[in-house]
């Protein structure tokens, strides 16, 4: 039978090695480069006692809906404007606690080697959702290619399109889709997100592409009730590590930015 002395020690030497007060934590991303620098977040986390357990959602909408209702305790997978307007249109109590990494969204096509070749009424896809596809729209509007509705900001659609010069037409489609619609488009705007897995690189292969000050850095999300709580320092902590930015510089190759 063991003492009390050897339990207590027991206890102690746990204590201090972290392993009786370390803490799990579920983290929503989605896949491709976010859920590979989240792996390279989870190594050093667990080196401070914070065990990250990753899970993939394949859409933008579910991440945060999972986080708002206690399923996950933080995502990482979308840019502060995106979250500002979940937040609006559907209440969520959810905030954000750290940027991450910016995505410079890129224009695609499999037809054009450059979008000066673009044919009048060329069809260009977007993403159907109100913030990217906006985001979407202001690459062209700030190349001078179209011309928008400036009063309403981020939150614009092809029908806030004001000049449209080369009569392109702009159709919607669910962001995670858009890699596989080039078959079917002269062009198409998608997320570095999704371009990445599917073997497009906006630094090599988009034929238009979104400047660096773009207002899109991308962030970790958590409950509001949560945001004070130590894990949440040590996963910002763990996340704005040198290895990591040096793990996104070495893996992505300028494709994708840290933001911090």
């Amino acid at each position: 039978m063991l003492s009390k002395i050897t339990i207590a020690a027991g206890l102690a030497l746990a204590l201090l090695t972290g392993t009786a007060s370390a803490e799990s934590i579920k983290i929503g991303v989605t896949p491709g480069p976010h859920a590979q620098i989240m792996e390279k977040v989870k190594e050093i986390a667990a080196r401070d006692g914070l065990e990250i357990e990753i899970l993939e959602f394949s859409d933008y909408v579910m991440p945060n809906q999972a986080l708002n209702d206690g399923d996950l305790d933080a995502n990482s997978f979308q840019h502060e404007p995106y979250l500002i307007n979940q937040v609006k249109d559907r209440g969520f109590a959810i905030e954000k606690v750290a940027f991450t990494v910016n995505f410079p969204m890129g224009v695609y096509s499999k037809k054009y080697k450059s979008f000066e070749e673009l044919p009048d009424g060329a069809t260009i896809a977007v993403p159907n959702d109100p913030t990217n596809g906006g985001r979407a729209l202001l690459v062209f509007a700030n190349e001078g290619h179209i011309k928008v509705n400036e009063e309403k900001g981020l939150a614009i659609g092809p029908a806030d399109i004001t000049e449209n010069p080369k009569n392109f037409n702009f159709i919607e489609l669910d962001a995670a889709q858009l890699p596989r619609s080039l078959d079917d488009t002269d062009a198409s705007a998608v997320n570095t997100n999704y371009a990445i897995p599917a073997g497009l690189n906006p630094a090599n292969d988009a034929i238009l592409k979104e400047g660096g000050d773009a207002p899109y850095a991308n962030l970790i999300a958590v409950r509001g009730e949560d945001k004070d709580k130590e894990w949440v320092k040590q996963l910002v902590n763990a996340y704005h590590n040198d290895e990591v930015k040096a793990f996104i510089d070495e893996t992505f190759q300028g494709s994708i930015l840290a933001a911090w």
